[in-house]
């Protein structure tokens, strides 16, 4: 027993009331925390009563939206469905800032504060039954049973539903992915030309929220595409831009964004939504990579403030900026277009020529200041080799060859550079005055640029109350006039000649860059039935056996080619296979009752050398024309017609729809832009004739 020791210290009613005192301590600490749990909970709730309200008004508003034939009643009714989106945009966008607890400003106060990027909402889709449509499918065109396939149709309406409410992160672009990818496997499995799975799709516009609905399959393909376009926007927005990291992956998701939005316009149309017309995914296109090409600016401003006086590094910035106000002139004027200015919100259109604005005033900064504070980097343009000789022709005088090059790169910053056939004339003043006052010029400019885009800012109501922008225009406009009233002299009374404009050019020009769906890739939910190279609803055939088969002194009277599934490529006239009833051209679907529709030829072959004197029983599908019903005409197809439906499924192979005459065409796969470019399969092709091997090798081959 160990003896109890004594302390000296405070006594144990003092001791007592030190551990009470702390307990206390973390009991408050507790209530806090569960005070501010209770908060949040309460804002969720607050939120998501204020989304079931705003989804009443919309349903409501839809209804009378569709009932009328009213013009102006429509007209109104599509006015208050855009509130009501943009509403429900606003409110989930809370939500999931609430969820994910994340500050998306960052620092308000610091000096690297960036300009709010435009994320685009996410179309928003109704519940849908797949049940019913796939499993009559499944039994009449496939000939199973179509109840033994509900697992697979619950996992794909799990997945329909998951998809509705992607986070805003890498898993929700996973997510989305692994849809669309299933939805390519059902485009190629269950659609035809001549038959669809007659489901109507139903999504909401994402700019206006008029909702819109198809029974094409490929309407629900473009949605989904859209949306990875619109959650790359979201995560791109959401990025820390204050470092190189965040600034580089922001770029790259303005710039997946962008090749999501080409893909979209280049492989569909028809496209019943006003967000996904051909004009609106060109805007939305330039908008992404003008956004990333701020982005790209960001990037390379981020260490200017360590070297001021660097007039290389100016320059480099006073273009990078031209160029992203050039950007941002190409995407104003897309969206200024009719009819994409009647879907745009206006706030978008207005920052976009506040950026514009906004850029181009750091354009001429930034030329000021490489003219002012970098001299002693620039150049020596004065020093050492004399001023010009009047009427010299334009000659400049003699510089070393260094000297000479980085005033060539100088003035090609404001004109581009001179044809080879004409004589290049010095368009920068060699004086440090002359430069002084050409850069006060350039400050001038920037002045009333930045005046310009506070204006903007101040006429569109939505944009006063984003404080982090008039923040950045604020902090932009006072340091250009401090500036300029550095270089401005009490005695200076002659103003300098206009300032020439900057020539746009980057380092780093961003380009739209396909979304990644190999993070989706998944399995066919549906590969039980086959692969898709027959098995489809482009195929028909006819399943015929189990028949038994004998081996006799030669084999079993047939010779097999391919894989998954294994064709019979020939039979023997005459032999036990012929009598059987087994034909040249069918696939073996089964052995001894075990499926083998995805086996490979090696495996059919190993099966087939196992069967003893007792013989095998093979159950076989014949493909039959496809004119032709099913359980008529002959069962012997041309095996080279067969060989060829094996070799045309693939990616980028979906066939659209016809174009039909109603006055609403549904959107379809283009197959214009298919053209020349092969794709990857989604399912392993055939073995060619010539790459089989010897009949020798295989005991069932004669």
């Amino acid at each position: 027993m160990i003896p109890e020791e004594k302390q000296d210290g405070p006594s144990s009613s003092e001791e007592s009331t030190g551990l009470q005192a702390a307990g206390s301590v973390c009991k408050g600490s507790e209530t806090a925390a569960q005070a501010q749990r209770g908060r949040l909970q309460s804002r969720r709730a607050r939120i998501h009563q204020q989304i079931s309200k705003e989804i009443r008004m919309r349903t409501g508003a839809e209804n009378l939206y569709r009932a009328t034939s009213n013009s102006q009643v429509r007209e109104t009714v599509a006015l208050e469905l855009s509130y009501v989106n943009s509403s429900l945009q606003l409110l989930k966008e809370e939500l999931e800032e609430l969820n994910c607890s994340v500050d998306a400003e960052g620092p308000a106060g610091s000096e690297g504060v960036a300009v709010p990027m435009i994320p685009l909402g996410l179309k928003e889709t109704k519940e849908l039954d797949w049940s019913a449509a796939l499993t009559d499918l499944i039994s009449q065109h496939f000939g199973e049973d179509g109840a033994s396939f509900e697992a697979e149709i619950k996992e794909l309406a799990d997945l329909r539903q998951a998809m509705r409410t992607p986070s805003r992160s890498e898993s929700g672009l996973e997510l989305l992915a692994a849809y669309y990818n299933q939805l390519c496997l059902l485009d190629a499995r269950f659609v035809s030309p001549a038959r669809s799975l007659g489901l109507l799709f139903h999504w909401y516009d994402s700019l206006t929220g008029v909702p819109a609905q198809q029974r094409a399959l490929a309407f629900e393909k473009g949605s989904v595409l859209f949306n990875i376009g619109a959650l790359h926007t979201q995560i791109g927005a959401r990025q820390d831009r204050s470092s190189a990291e965040g600034a580089g992956r922001a770029a790259e998701a303005f710039q997946r964004a962008a090749g999501a939005f080409r893909l979209l316009r280049d492989k569909f149309s028809h496209a019943p939504s006003p967000d996904m017309s051909p004009a609106s995914l060109s805007a939305l296109e330039q908008l992404m990579v003008a956004q990333a090409q701020e982005c790209v600016f960001e990037g390379l401003s981020l260490p200017a403030p360590a070297a001021p006086h660097d007039c290389s590094a100016q320059l480099r910035l006073a273009q990078e900026a031209a160029q992203v106000a050039s950007e941002y002139e190409r995407a104003h004027g897309a969206m200024a277009r009719p009819p994409v200015q009647d879907y745009v919100p206006f706030a978008w259109t207005t920052l976009v020529r506040v950026k514009a604005e906004h850029f181009g005033a750091l354009a001429h900064y930034h030329a000021a200041t490489a003219l002012c504070d970098g001299s002693r980097e620039c150049p020596p343009h004065g020093r050492g080799g004399g001023r010009r000789r009047p009427g010299a022709g334009g000659s400049r005088p003699s510089l070393p060859p260094a000297a000479e090059a980085e005033l060539l790169a100088l003035e090609q910053v404001f004109v581009g550079p001179p044809a080879p056939s004409e004589p290049r004339r010095p368009v920068l003043p060699q004086e440090p005055e002359e430069r002084r006052k050409l850069g006060k010029a350039h400050l001038k400019r920037a002045i009333l640029r930045q005046e310009e885009a506070l204006r903007l800012h101040a006429v569109c109501r939505a944009l006063r109350r984003v404080d982090l922008l008039q923040a950045v225009l604020g902090q932009a406009l006072r340091r250009s006039l401090a500036k300029y009233s550095e270089l401005d002299l009490e005695d200076d009374f002659f103003e300098a000649t206009e300032a020439p404009d900057i020539r746009p050019s980057t380092h780093g020009r961003p380009e739209a860059r396909a979304p990644s769906f190999s993070r989706g890739k998944a399995a066919d939910i549906f590969h039980r039935l086959g692969p898709l190279s027959v098995f489809s609803v482009k195929n028909r055939w006819r399943l015929v056996g189990p028949v038994h088969v004998t081996r006799g002194e030669g084999g079993f009277g047939f010779t097999l080619r391919g894989d998954s599934p294994v064709l019979i490529a020939a039979v023997v006239p005459g032999g036990h296979a012929a009598a059987a009833g087994l034909r040249e051209g069918d696939y073996i679907v089964s052995v001894d009752g075990q499926p083998c529709r995805w086996w490979k030829h090696a495996q059919v072959v190993a099966q087939l050398r196992g069967v003893g004197a007792e013989g095998v029983s093979l159950q076989v599908a014949t493909l039959l024309p496809s004119t032709e019903p099913p359980g008529t005409g002959d069962r012997r197809p041309a095996l080279r017609g067969l060989l060829r439906s094996q070799k045309e499924c693939g990616w980028e192979t979906l066939t659209p729809a016809p174009a039909r005459a109603s006055p609403r065409p549904l959107l379809g796969w283009s197959r214009k832009a298919q053209q020349g470019r092969p794709g990857g399969r989604l399912c392993p092709a055939p073995r060619p004739l010539a790459a089989a091997p010897p009949p020798s090798s295989c005991p069932g081959r004669q």
